[in-house]
């Protein structure tokens, strides 16, 4: 039985290694510029973390963010420095919790959808206060500099990144969680082989 606990343990690490190597690619690979302020820009970094959240659970999912936000901070992204970090864990941290909590309750297509909404609004509230209280600090700068930017730039784009990532989330990851299961020598759960129904 231990035994058997053991290698269920590693093949959970196995599939969150995986995870947090397809972000790094993602946000290695994968940089748009946002029109408005093109100092921003998107990335997919945030779907392997919420399809990990959605597949292990809103702790996991914390996890997953920890862990792949600093190796983005060190690597990657280290120009944004600890700040990027915490900035990143709080936000992406916040929808992992968030989202990972309401699906795991009932995981079906329409909770999913629930569940990405909420993440949304969540990360999108915490990147606004994020970028209020660090972006100061960031960039050397008054935060009556930072408030003018919110409605034009920095609201419109922490929703189209927030959005757009839930919805590939929502688009892929049945795909994605029959292989992680197999992975994890796991049947897919019921209430997942329904989600299409429900």
């Amino acid at each position: 039985m231990e035994r058997n606990k053991t290698h269920a343990r590693v093949l959970k690490m196995v599939v969150m290694g995986l995870l947090v190597a397809v972000s790094i690619v993602l946000v290695t690979l994968i940089h748009i510029p946002f029109p408005p302020a093109p100092f921003l820009e998107y990335d997919p970094a945030d779907v392997p973390i919420f399809i990990g959240t959605f597949l292990l659970g809103p702790v996991p999912g914390l996890a997953l963010t920890v862990l792949a936000s600093l190796i983005q901070g060190l690597t990657v992204s280290a120009g944004s420095g600890p700040i990027g970090i915490l900035m990143h864990v709080l936000a992406t941290g916040s929808f992992a919790l968030v989202a990972g909590t309401i699906y795991k309750r009932a995981k079906t297509r329409r909770n999913a959808l629930i569940a990405l909404g909420a993440g949304v609004v969540v990360q999108v509230a915490v990147m606004i206060l994020c970028n209020l209280v660090f972006t100061p600090l960031f960039m050397g700068t008054a935060m009556k500099d930072v408030v003018p930017m919110l409605l034009p730039i920095i609201l419109p784009f922490n929703l189209m990144k927030s959005g757009i990532n839930a919805v590939v989330t929502y688009i892929v990851y049945k795909p994605v969680s029959r292989v992680a299961h197999r992975i994890l020598g796991q049947p897919e759960p019921a209430a997942e082989k329904s989600a299409g129904r429900s």
